[in-house]
């Protein structure tokens, strides 16, 4: 049997290098023969004269074990210091000074050596042992000097450098005992030989002091422990903030060579993992010091002011700025000045600074791995060659089968070093891209910050982070590619001459096809992010107003709208998919379309096709398609990248608050005022973008002072109607307005303001922590904040005091607790200078006036103060009073000059003080109840995220198959075995064809035997790039007639053809599956989320709930499908493999059958890790959009205040901990991969064994054995790729459980509706309480404890009552909100339980605490359904007086932003009451309507919701007792029980009434 190859150019080559082979052994046996002196023929005699050869002991007893401990001991030279005190072992002592003396022995002994000439060897032998001993010795001192001062210095040290010593001691002893028998050991006819036994006595001495050095006690292990944390401990702190608990190691530093090879120091995280103990952050090593983030972000950091730094020589180099934005200190000047030049900065450059060489020298690390690659197939070609050749001596067989053993080994370290360090990298690129984001997030100004939606950023950290990410992943594919493509085009001409470019001509025709279709990919995917940001958008503000939307039973419509985005990402999604499909679709089928185009050419050329000719080019276009083949992943990768580079850039570009440019250095009149404003003009938008976009309310509020001046030590009150510009006055004194001319001063700036906004802003932490507010706690001033702030009895009300955990954006607190915590905050950070926005709105009038005389006009008193607000009765003690209107000082006085022209009724004056009473403290109570009762069992309200332990149950893969589609998913995996099992099928045909046309050909002329098929093949495998070498030997070619080709080629064709079938079958399928899947998943987790209870909604962070709707659905819509459809085609393809290669070679068996063992515990040992460490990865990454969401939501207390720096560290320690997971999961991967690298280097070598016995034995087919040998050399990549898609495909499906959790676990509300109303009910306004009782959750107080009274058809009834009595909770048993106890609620007779959801809040109206808007126009906002007409809108706005903001928004159809963030606070509350005057319903809930208006408007609206509710049933929470005093009855609330309910006249009369009392606290 035999194969004949022509291509005369490539078997000249082949015979040239044979020759140089010979050559080359000739010189070295020469060399040799030289070296020991002896004859040509056997250099190196192992056995002389009865005992061992001197030359085989100096070189391979001697040399060789002094190499390897010298290359073992170098390992360890990089060893770094302990910081800590080791105690210093005298065993150490004992081992370096024999190590030195050894070195001095060997050294001294070269000179007998010299001197003897001969006497005992030849002095090159001796020079060349002596001295290779001389220099490890050395080496191996130094290391145990650097091991002894290191953490080892309490241990022995490795036990592999002791063993290592011990390997020249048998060269010793044979020496030794040469001298014996020879009798010249202390002769005095040889001097030399005497003193040279005497040095050998003295090494020997030496050695064995080096052994008892290394036999002395060490510490124990515990002790080595300690001093380990201790040094880790040392290692990582450069930033105080980030602490380390003791039993964290630090990863990766200070190990040794060995270690970080084989990823040994791994091994006690990996058992932690597989013993289940890997539960929190805390239990993963600490990041190397390399990668911290505090170390890469400074790096980054730099590079980018070396940017910019040209740009600013040319601005002022005066930079106030620094320590403004800095937080006082000025520590980060030089990073902070840099922020005015960014706009000139490009990110892409700044990251090629910093981490430009770094990463492009990793290339050198891929060009060596790749090329050790190749070097698998070429020593397979050889081996190969020796199994057909009978001449080859055997030990030529064992040198090649022990090259390809080192060739393997090789490039295995060095491709896990590659991706090691890639990892690195790219963990750097990601630390400094998210706190570059961060930081600019804190320092852009606010006006331009509302470009973009808090979704969009938050995106930019995520999504775009992830895939510039990527692109650092492929970059280096780049350039390895067209190198493959060169080498293959020259080895196909080789074989066909001109006619490959017939074949090439069709590839390159792919390249713009390929290009397009990238494009298509491109553009849809771009679309897809946009749908994404604005749903993810959508999400937000559905979770944020999830209460209101449940109260206005508006989850349809959000839905609908939701769904909509969600439609359009899908239909992206699906060209996407399909697109991809058509990719994968071309690539598998051009090798054929591409072999088929070279073989007509090469017959329309005149030339006639033989077997071989079809099989190597065949093999060649198969290896020609794989550079090729990976081009347009690296395309899209890079395409991706460049798009969300753009998109980060676009934000980074942002123009920062510039406060030099802002404020004035120096005080304009020179007065000693605290604040001075002259002609100073102010916008919230910039001027160029007012014409461009849609003009905004408070865009065209132009804020203009011409003159103020605010003296030290003041109390100055701002008064005006709703949208007059009050809270941009005090924006425009913080510095978040655009300035566009005049001078504001302000004294002290660096200091910063003590601000309260109007809607304030509370962190997700304790109480305390909210008010400390990164200072120290003290403990005096801290008591008399707390008392000045009225918070006492709040936190003794609360479960656990002031350590009760808020919940986000303070969910768990009233309004009231909200402000006055917001307020403490303030007043405990101590600033000169105090920014009130309306903190006395949402409290009652008992606490307002504690807040006004101890906080503002007592701890305060010396302060400078500017407090807006509504309720003027508080503004007489003001030493001044501005009253603004649209954007303009109208006038400035004393108030007794102002508040006449201010008040609604002066006259009354003291009854309006009385009448304010008692309706504050609706707000205060508005959650109140539910705060302190939903917390008294539980004061961390926060559930912690579930982390599921153990493996991904065998529910979740269940639910996927589902949602994929049962019938689906079985022709997915019919199609995968049908295309695997037709590549196979064609590539036993070729193996077939070559072997049958062997067997007819005449033997004696062939050269080869039929093994040759096996280079080729291997061309099919990875690394096989050069394998054609051997198959192009120049024999003649016996012509075997066309008709057999015909006959074989038709039969290949016929199965390419049907493979090129399924290919495209399983490709669509695949694509069609894995989308249908992602439909499904979202709208289940969307419809679950919509039912779910509000209590569910109060105890999760949004964060967590949007980390499922963008992160976790991002993975299943996209990363899932990719690794998933990976996995799938490898496990086919491995078992496609291991069918044919036991089919060839029966032998492997024995060697496959353990290793399969091995790889099934190592594989399932890493996996348990890696789950875990996924999860962790997953639970530490949403506090990071937590905390930015929080910041963003915060911007404007965090300036003021100057809380930037510390906002910045507390960044970088959430990312420091979720880089550290991350950095452990990767690692774990490489850990892995380096250990079934090892097994497949088994694998090879086993193979290559068996052959060479087969080939001795002449056992087998050699035909068959040649297809083993090639399938063979790929297996190994083919078992990692499998573990690791396997496991990555595992921990994206953590994606899939993590939806599901929520998809079949939350709590839902009662779907069920048991009767079936009237279209008009409830038509009368009946509403009766029988008995109610209700909990806000199991085991905690009742908040309505048998609440029993009626309210008649059209009876307005005021609701009051102390914090915590229960008025609220009777709205929110009314409308459902939450489910009762026990008795019942009549609505017309109707029973509310039996009512469905949806009905029965649809027939209700509410006007609730919170003004809740969502983006959109104001027509959507005021009627989602579309029920009325424009006409009926614009009278309901005209009735509210929104009529002119309204107009200036751009009528109805005027956008709102986000949250409605175009409207003043009064004015979104206006909004929400034109909505309830919209509603035909027979009853009306107000709750605190308008907190945030002034009095004028306020009693307007009363007398607008008296005049179009007047046959209406309306429950009013009191706010301001004037809105309740006409009403017909007044519900007293007293600890969730009706106290008293009456009329106003008769209760305000009657004696020690509670509602006397309330009315006569308001008086005082």
């Amino acid at each position: 049997m035999s194969l004949v190859v022509s291509g005369d150019g490539f078997g000249d080559i082949w015979k040239e290098l044979r020759a140089l082979t010979l050559n080359s052994q000739k010189r070295m046996e020469s060399i040799l023969s030289g070296l020991c002196g002896t004859s040509t023929e056997d250099p190196l005699p192992v056995w002389v004269h009865g005992s061992v050869g001197h030359c085989f002991n100096q070189l391979t007893l001697n040399v060789i074990p002094h190499v390897i401990l010298a290359v073992v001991s170098a390992c360890f030279l990089g060893t770094p210091r302990s910081r800590s005190e080791v105690p210093h072992k005298s065993g150490w002592r004992c081992r370096i000074a024999a190590s030195f003396i050894l070195a001095g022995l060997f050294l001294a002994d070269t000179i007998p050596a010299t001197i003897s000439q001969q006497e005992l060897g030849p002095v090159y032998l001796e020079v060349l042992a002596n001295g290779t001993a001389t220099l490890t010795w050395l080496t191996h001192g130094l290391a145990l000097l650097m091991l002894c001062r290191s953490i080892h210095g309490s241990t022995r040290g490795p036990a592999i450098l002791a063993l290592l010593t011990l390997l020249p001691l048998p060269s010793f002893i044979i020496t030794l005992m040469w001298y014996y028998q020879s009798g010249i050991a202390w002769s005095p006819a040889h001097p030399a030989a005497s003193s040279r036994f005497a040095i050998l006595c003295l090494q020997l001495t030496s050695l064995l002091v080096y052994g008892i050095g290394y036999l002395f006690p060490a510490a124990g292990r515990q002790v080595f422990l300690s001093i380990n944390s201790s040094w880790q401990h040392d290692q990582l702190i450069s930033e105080p903030e980030i602490s380390v608990p003791d039993q964290q190691r630090t990863a990766e530093d200070g190990e040794s060579w060995l270690s970080r090879f084989f990823y040994v120091w791994m091994n006690p995280l990996m058992k932690r993992g597989y013993e289940g103990k890997l539960n929190q952050p805390q239990d993963v090593c600490v990041l190397p010091r390399l990668l911290q983030a505090a170390r890469v972000c400074d790096h980054f950091y730099s590079c980018w002011q070396k940017k910019a730094a040209p740009r600013q020589a040319e601005e002022e180099t005066v930079s106030l700025t620094s320590p403004i934005l800095a937080g006082g200190d000025g520590s980060s000047s030089a990073l902070d000045s840099l922020h005015r030049a960014r706009e000139t900065v490009r990110l892409f450059s700044v990251l090629h600074t910093a981490f430009g060489l770094r990463f492009y020298s990793l290339g050198l690390l891929k060009l060596a791995g790749n090329l050790l690659s190749f070097s698998g197939p070429l020593l397979l070609n050889l081996l190969v060659n020796f199994m057909e050749s009978r001449q080859e001596p055997l030990r030529n067989g064992v040198l090649y089968a022990l090259g390809l053993f080192a060739g393997s080994f090789l490039g295995a370290l060095l491709r896990s070093q590659f991706s090691h360090e890639m990892n690195k990298v790219t963990l750097m690129v990601r630390a400094t891209v998210i706190s570059a984001i961060y930081r600019k997030a804190l320092r852009v100004g606010s006006t331009s910050l509302a470009r973009f939606t808090v979704g969009e950023i938050v995106n930019f950290m995520s999504t775009d982070t992830s895939r510039l990410v990527n692109f650092y992943l492929v970059f280096h594919e780049v350039w390895s590619m067209p190198f493959q493509f060169a080498i293959t085009l020259y080895l196909l001409y080789q074989q066909v001459g001109v006619a490959f470019l017939g074949g090439l001509a069709l590839t390159l025709l792919l390249v713009p096809i390929n290009k397009v279709i990238a494009n298509c990919i491109m553009m849809n995917n771009k679309e897809m992010l946009k749908h994404k940001d604005t749903r993810v958008k959508l999400m937000t503000e559905f979770l944020c107003g999830i209460r209101v939307i449940k109260f206005y039973a508006w989850e349809k419509h959000f839905s609908a709208r939701i769904n909509a985005c969600r439609a359009k990402e899908l239909q992206r999604l699906r060209a996407i998919k399909y697109l991809d499909a058509v990719c994968v679709y071309l690539w598998a089928a051009l090798p054929v379309v591409v072999s088929i185009a070279i073989f007509i050419t090469y017959v329309l050329l005149g030339h006639e096709l033989t077997a071989t000719k079809v099989f190597t080019a065949l093999a060649l276009v198969g290896m020609l398609i794989l550079p090729l083949n990976s081009f347009p992943w690296v395309l899209n990768a890079a395409l991706e990248a460049k798009v969300s580079l753009d998109r980060i850039q676009r934000f980074l570009d942002l123009v920062d608050q510039d406060l030099e440019a802002y404020y004035a250095l120096d005080n304009p009149s020179g007065t000693a005022a605290a604040i001075e404003m002259q002609g100073a003009a102010f916008l919230w938008t910039p001027a160029e973008e007012e014409s461009t976009s849609q003009p905004l309310s408070t865009g065209t509020l132009q804020l203009y002072i011409e003159s103020l001046s605010v003296r030290k030590g003041m109390l100055l009150g701002v008064v005006g109607k709703v949208g007059s510009g009050k809270s941009s006055l005090l924006a425009a004194i913080t510095g978040e307005l655009i300035k566009q001319g005049g001078r504001v001063y302000v004294c002290d700036l660096e200091q910063g303001f003590g601000l309260a906004t109007q809607e304030p802003w509370i962190q997700f932490t304790t109480v305390r922590e909210n008010i400390l507010f990164g200072r120290e706690y003290d403990a005096r001033l801290y008591k008399e904040v707390v008392e000045a702030c009225a918070l006492s009895e709040d936190l003794n009300i609360l479960p656990a005091g002031d350590q009760t955990e808020v919940g986000e954006n303070g969910v768990t607190l009233s309004g009231g607790q909200k402000a006055r915590i917001a307020l403490a905050r303030a007043v405990y950070q101590e600033k000169e200078l105090y920014l009130l926005d309306d903190p006395l709105a949402a409290v009652d009038a008992d606490v307002a006036n504690h807040l006004m005389q101890k906080c503002i006009l007592g701890v305060l008193k010396n302060k400078t103060r500017i407090l807006c607000t509504h309720r003027t009765e508080f503004l007489e003690k003001a030493d001044a009073l501005l009253l603004l209107d649209n954007g303009r000082i109208v006038k400035r006085g004393t108030p007794a000059d102002i508040l006449p022209l201010v008040e609604a009724f002066p006259k009354f004056k003291d009854m309006d003080k009385k009448q304010k009473a008692p309706d504050e403290q609706g707000q205060e109570e508005v959650r109140e109840t539910e705060a302190e009762e939903s917390t008294q069992t539980n004061h961390l309200i926060l559930k912690e995220e579930e982390k599921k332990e153990g493996a991904v149950a065998f529910q979740v893969y269940k639910a996927y198959w589902l949602a994929v589609g049962s019938c689906m998913a079985c022709s997915i995996l019919f199609s995968l075995l049908l295309m695997q099992a037709s590549r196979n099928i064609s590539d036993w045909w070729l193996s077939y064809w070559i072997s049958s046309i062997s067997q007819t050909a005449n033997t004696s002329v062939m050269v080869c035997s039929a093994s040759s098929p096996s280079p080729e093949l291997l061309l099919f495998s990875i690394g096989g790039l050069v394998s054609p070498i051997q198959a192009l030997d120049t024999s003649p070619v016996p012509s075997n007639g066309s008709q057999d080709v015909n006959f074989y080629l038709i039969v290949y064709g016929s199965i390419a053809g049907a493979n090129s079938l399924f290919t495209i079958l399983r490709a669509f399928l695949f694509a069609y599956g894995t989308f249908h899947a992602a439909t499904v998943i979202h709208d289940r987790l969307l419809q679950r989320a919509l039912k779910a209870t509000v209590t569910f909604f109060d105890t999760t962070p949004t964060g967590r709930i949007l980390n499922r709707f963008s992160s976790d659905l991002y993975c299943v819509d996209d990363s899932l499908p990719f690794i998933l459809n990976i996995f799938l085609f490898n496990m086919y393809e491995l078992l496609g493999m291991l069918v044919i290669i036991t089919y060839g070679l029966p032998w492997i068996a024995l060697v496959l059958l353990p290793l399969a063992a091995l790889y099934f515990s190592i594989q399932r040992y890493y996996r348990r890790t890696s789950r875990e460490l996924k999860r962790l990865c997953s639970i530490t990454l949403s506090p990071i959009y937590t905390h930015f969401s929080e910041t963003l939501s915060g911007l404007s207390s965090i300036r003021a205040m100057r809380a930037t720096q510390r906002f910045e560290l507390e960044n970088q320690a959430l990312l420091e901990q979720n880089q550290h997971c991350l950095f452990a999961s990767k690692t774990a991967v490489q850990w892995l991969d380096i250990r079934l690298q090892m097994i497949g280097v088994t694998v090879i070598t086993a193979i290559a064994g068996i052959a060479i016995i087969q080939h001795q034995k002449q056992l087998g087919n050699p035909g068959l054995v040649g297809l083993a040998l090639s399938y063979a050399l790929s297996i190994t990549n083919l078992l990692s790729g499998l573990i690791s898609n396997f496991t990555q495909t595992e921990t994206m499906m953590v994606s899939v459980e993590r939806t599901e959790e929520y998809t079949t676990e939350i709590p839902t509300e009662p779907q069920d509706k048991l009767v079936q109303v009237a279209a008009d009910w409830p038509s009368q306004g009946l509403v009766e309480f029988h008995q109610v009782v209700l909990a806000y959750r199991a085991g905690l107080p009742n908040a309505l404890d048998g609440v029993t009274f009626t309210v008649y058809p059209g009876e307005k009834v005021g609701i009051v009552g102390r914090t915590g009595s229960g008025k609220s909770t009777l709205f929110l048993a009314l409308f459902r909100m939450l489910e009762l106890k026990s008795g019942r609620i009549l609505l017309d007779g109707i029973e509310s339980q039996l009512v469905g959801l949806e009905e029965l809040r649809s027939r209700l109206a509410i006007i609730p605490q919170d003004p809740f808007l969502f983006s959109g126009s104001i027509r959507e906002n005021l009627d989602p359904q579309g029920k009325r007409t424009d006409a009926e809108l614009q009278e309901v706005l005209e009735q509210c007086h929104l009529r002119d903001a309204v107009t200036q928004l751009g009528g109805l159809y005027g956008e709102l932003g986000e949250k409605g963030k175009n409207l003043s606070v009064g004015q979104r509350q206006l909004m929400c009451l034109a909505r309830a005057l919209l509603t035909q319903a027979k009853v009306l809930c107000i709750d605190e309507a308008t907190a945030s208006v002034d009095q004028k408007t306020d009693q307007l609206l009363q007398q607008t919701i008296r005049q179009r509710f007047a046959d209406t049933t309306v429950l009013t929470i009191a706010h301001r007792l004037n809105t309740i005093l006409d009403s017909d009855r007044v519900l007293v609330m007293q600890a969730g029980r009706v106290a008293e309910l009456d009329s106003p006249s008769r209760l305000s009369q009657r004696d020690g009434s509670l509602f006397q009392h309330l009315l006569r606290s308001g008086q005082q």
